[in-house]
């Protein structure tokens, strides 16, 4: 569940998770490096650039 809410009373957003953590995957490369220079969490920025990785490896 979202930090400090109850389920019931919890809006449905698409860009969050159950446990309100951001989800990386629809964001294009320039939100993932805008994103990445506004984190301060290191945990964060490697989340960020793992998902910058994944984007950038040719098919």
């Amino acid at each position: 569940m979202a930090v400090g809410q109850n389920q019931k009373n919890r809006k449905n957003d698409p860009m969050l998770t159950k446990t309100g953590k951001t989800r990386l995957g629809p964001l294009n490369t320039a939100q993932l490096t805008k994103l990445m220079e506004t984190s301060t969490k290191a945990k964060e920025k490697g989340k960020i650039l793992r998902a910058l990785n994944k984007q950038q490896v040719p098919a």
